[in-house]
């Protein structure tokens, strides 16, 4: 007998926390409803372009892959695309992998926005553009061209001055600061002049990049002190990311080159 009231008493609270947990969840749904019903009628919505499927980064948009969603206005507008817009983007390269459902902004389609004017157009939300000096060899003989992304690498003298006076050497000491950087632009070129500007390449001393803000000031700090600034250039569709990568010295250089070129041939021996 005790082990059937045990039962139905366990049912019970299981049930009442069951129906507890519904509500609780309907009460928030309605507290979401009632907030985005407010900031509608605040704003107004609009209807704008968002992806069907899943996107990978490269891929050249179909209007198949296009879709509309109602979305409240706030923020929106002159950066989303709208049903009008359809035909300007088929056809082009969506810059970043994007989920089900996704708005379709400027910012990650190729070329951005024909209508905008100025580089702000195609510097996203919560990012900066910065030009760094980097010509020639450090921009990988002049070829890196917006839309391509690369890491950035930084030569410092960190020689003590009153040590140096006696020893009449420097201390040079090498470090990767960025990696996966956006290039917006090449000199004056961006992806939008490019697309309309057939001509040879032309050469460049600057390369704008798009970063955090605090990415922004430590690029800042690294031509301050006249470091040396080297861009490495990435495959479009490489997102890797190397942890813990040593800062290099000669000393570095003189103790690892010999592993590092066994560990090249051997990668070579494999690849074949």
């Amino acid at each position: 007998m005790k082990r059937k009231i045990v039962l139905v008493v366990s049912l019970a609270a299981g049930v009442i926390a069951a129906l507890l947990t519904r509500f609780y969840i309907a009460a928030k749904d309605a507290e979401v409803r009632d907030l985005m019903d407010a900031i509608n009628r605040r704003y107004g919505t609009m209807d704008v372009l968002c992806f069907k499927n899943e996107i990978p980064a490269g891929t050249v948009l179909q209007k198949d892959d296009l879709g509309v969603k109602s979305v409240p206005a706030i923020g929106m507008r002159g950066q989303a695309l709208t049903v009008e817009n359809v035909q300007d983007v088929v056809g082009r390269k969506v810059l970043f992998g994007h989920r089900r459902g996704d708005v379709v902004f400027w910012a990650d389609v190729e070329g951005g926005n024909p209508a905008a004017s100025g580089l702000s157009a195609d510097v996203k939300r919560q990012m900066r553009a910065v030009s760094i000096n980097c010509s020639g060899a450090a921009s990988v003989s002049g070829m890196i061209r917006p839309n391509d992304h690369v890491d950035v690498i930084g030569t410092f003298d960190m020689t003590d001055r009153t040590a140096a006076a006696q020893a009449k050497a420097k201390t040079l000491v090498t470090c990767t600061i960025l990696q996966n950087v956006l290039v917006l632009a090449t000199g004056s070129r961006t992806a939008k002049t490019r697309s309309k500007d057939l001509s040879p390449s032309v050469g460049y001393s600057t390369v704008t990049l798009e970063v955090t803000p605090r990415e922004a000031e430590m690029l800042a700090f690294a031509e301050q002190i006249k470091g040396r600034l080297v861009l490495t250039l990435r495959n479009r569709n490489d997102t890797s990311f190397e942890k813990e990568l040593p800062r290099v010295d000669f000393e570095k250089i003189r103790g690892e080159i010999e592993e590092l070129n066994l560990k090249r041939q051997q990668q070579r021996l494999i690849n074949r």
